[in-house]
This record gives structure tokens, sequence and C-alpha cells, in this order.
């Protein structure tokens, strides 16, 4: 670890890798202490947040996520991401691209602000982080990977499918529960080549998703669960995307619905870690809802998860074997 003598490296890092100090209750919070950039030259991976939630079914707030997972994660941006035995930040440049902006008062318009915020940052030859907001996020953000990779392997931790039809199925709605019905029907995700794990909610259509629920996740190691979801995959372009509320409220009460019976912040990150190797293109971290947290619990589970999902992305792209 390189000690840095200053504060405000969001905005004041000269270069885009490295690691280092700075007090953690002060400065600048964007991901990780990362440079706060719109310039995407020679930038591997950017982070960004969607501050969206009109989409929830219950308790609204994670427009309040992205700033709450970016204020958690300076807990862990002093030092190399525990366990691996590499630091990312030294293989990969990294910015936080800050927000995605659309009209808060035109919403029908947002699903393509959305789309067009990540088909910028992807055609820039980029890979994206992506903070929520609620799951609707990631229907859009889908799109425009798949633009870019074809249909792509869905890994998707949950309680909830999101594979429902929307009540008017002659009408697409902008709901958090419906966008991978959408996604499987429309080729974005090829069902089976995708997994969704953490389950505990009824869907007796599952789309042909392989679902692991948390029952399933509760009776086997994690290694035994991640080694099922590589099986899944293969070696096909994977997707990765993270609802907190898979954690069992005990680990994340800041969500907007939460259910009893889910895993725990170890089953989750020990799964994630078995997941070393797959082809990793995208990814997000969703549902963080501020208002219903306790002790900024769940924000930090976002970014200590977010933090696994980097050091995914940098195993598989930058220290290959």
């Amino acid at each position: 670890m390189e000690i840095f003598q200053g504060n405000d490296q969001a905005i004041t890092r000269e270069s885009l890798y490295g690691t280092h100090s700075e007090a953690t209750y002060a400065g600048v919070t964007s991901f990780m202490r990362r440079r706060y950039s719109r310039d995407l030259t020679g930038v591997d991976l950017v982070v960004s947040g969607v501050p969206f939630d009109t989409a929830t079914t219950n308790r609204p707030g994670t427009r309040f996520g992205p700033r709450a997972i970016r204020a958690a994660s300076v807990q862990s941006a002093w030092e190399r991401h525990y366990p691996w035995t590499f630091d990312p930040f030294d293989h990969l440049a990294v910015i936080d691209y800050g927000d995605c902006d659309f009209d808060h008062s035109q919403p029908q318009k947002t699903p393509a602000a959305i789309e067009a915020h990540a088909e910028r940052i992807l055609e820039a030859g980029c890979a994206m982080l992506t903070l929520g907001g609620d799951h609707f996020i990631t229907y859009p953000l889908l799109k425009a990977h798949a633009k870019k990779h074809g249909p792509i392997s869905l890994v998707h931790f949950d309680a909830h499918s999101d594979t429902w039809p929307d009540a008017d199925d002659s009408q697409q709605g902008i709901s958090h529960g419906t966008m991978f019905y959408h996604a499987a029907r429309e080729g974005l995700v090829d069902p089976s080549r995708s997994v969704q794990i953490g389950l505990r909610t009824t869907n007796d259509d599952v789309m042909g998703f392989q679902v692991i629920d948390a029952r399933e996740v509760h009776r086997n190691t994690p290694e035994i669960i991640a080694e099922m979801i590589r099986a899944r995959v293969g070696d096909s372009p994977v997707y990765l995307t993270f609802d907190i509320d898979c954690l069992d409220p005990a680990f994340a009460p800041g969500t907007g619905t939460p259910v009893c019976g889910g895993l725990t912040t170890y089953q989750a990150l020990e799964i994630l870690r078995g997941l070393c190797g797959i082809n990793l293109i995208g990814m997000d971290v969703v549902e963080v809802s501020p208002p219903y947290d306790h002790a900024e619990v769940t924000a930090l589970a976002g970014a200590t998860i977010a933090m696994e999902m980097v050091c995914l992305y940098a195993a598989r792209h930058k220290i290959k074997a």
C-alpha cells in the first residue's frame, strides 16, 4: 500500500491506479476513493450510479443507494481487499463516473436515458459496475450490454425471481419485478445459461432459468453453490447482478422488499469468490435503501459485494494465468 499525503483523492489523485491511505471519516466519498471523472481515456472499469427508485413495489429510498454505497466503501479503501491476494487497483484503471442523469419528471424516458448512459461507456471500451437504485435499472443496462456482447448469461442473486409478467401484458411497465421476464423474452439473456440464487418467493414459471433457492444454498457449502453456477454459465459472457435483498434482513435491513430466510453476508461473499474465472462483462449492486438501514450495515454489505465484483473482473481480464 502506498501512503498518500493528502485528502480528497476522488478529485486530487493523479493516477487511476493504486490504493492509498486517506482518513476514513473525511474527504470526498467516491467509490473506493477512485477519481471522479468523465474522461474515459485509458479506463478499464467505470463505476457509476443510477439513483432511480420509482419502479419499486414497496418501500422507496434506493435513489439514495449509490451515495450510501460510495460512503460505506471508504471504510475499506485504504487497503487491499481481503482476502484476495492482489490489489485490483494495481491492475485496473478505475474511475467513478458519477451518476446517470435523467429527468425525474418524465419517468417514461428514464429507461432510454439509462441505456444511453451505459452505451456511451461501453462504446469507449470500458466495463461497468453500476450502483443502484432499484432493480429495474438492470433491464436497460442489459439492453446496452447485449448490443455489444449478444445474448448474455445472467447470474442473479435475489430474494425474488423478477420474472413476473406485467399486469397488462399488452403494455410493458416500469417495475422492478418484471425486467427479467422481458429480458428473457427479448433474447437479452439466455435462460439456459443463466442462474438465480437465493430466491425465496413463489413464482412457478421459472422461464428456463436455473433456480438455486435460499433453502438449497443453506443446505450446501458456498463452494458447491459456486460450482453449480460455474457449470451453468461455462465461458459465456456473464452479467452479474446482486439485489441486496438476497441477504437475510438480519444482514441487510435497508432494502425495499425484505424477505426472511436469506443468505448471510458470509455465504454471499464466499459464493462470489468461488466464481473466480467466469467471463464477467458487466455487474451491478442494487436495492440498497438507506432510509431503512441501521448503522450503514446494508450499505457496507453493498460496497463489499461491489468490491468482490471488481476483484472478479480483474482476475478474469487482467490477471489470467
